[in-house]
């Protein structure tokens, strides 16, 4: 699994002019599937901590400083994108593989798993919609961006 984790000031993920779901402040949530991830990882060990490490990083402004408080103590909501382009190979020539995601079918099952864990642990989710051509807005506080990556937890 990886994701880019981006604090906002607010956000939005539109589908043919449709808001799919917004957000306030919070943290955008890009996240993708390799081919390695499968649904007998959801809930396992690695799932755990990746999910308890985006919830957990202090990434928002409190009295101790500008990057001290997480998502918990912050408050704020997620809105979670699917984005398959996070395992891009671009090694060769000028067109990204994409041979390292996750097949479509996989990477749907663990989306919606990853989301639903999220909506057990967080109150305020939004999401956009698996697989559709979206426009995402948002406005980066800060900026602040991080990448995270099961296969360095």
């Amino acid at each position: 699994m990886r994701a880019v984790l981006q604090r906002v000031r607010r956000a939005s993920v539109s589908i043919q002019g449709r808001i799919a779901g917004e957000i306030g402040h919070g943290l955008v949530v890009l996240v993708g599937f390799g081919g390695s991830d499968e649904p007998g990882m959801v809930g396992g060990p690695l799932w755990t901590k990746f999910t308890h490490k985006l919830l957990g990083l202090r990434l928002f402004p409190d009295a101790g400083g500008p990057i001290n408080a997480s998502l918990a103590e912050h408050g704020g909501e997620i809105l979670v994108v699917s984005q398959f382009t996070l395992y891009a190979d671009v090694k060769k020539g000028r067109r990204p593989s994409f041979s390292k995601a996750a097949p479509p079918e996989a990477a749907l099952s663990l989306y919606h798993s990853f989301v639903a864990d999220l909506r057990r642990q967080w109150p305020q989710v939004a999401e956009g919609e698996f697989g559709a051509d979206m426009d995402v807005s948002l406005v980066n506080w800060g900026p602040v961006t991080i990448w995270l990556d099961s296969d360095e937890l």
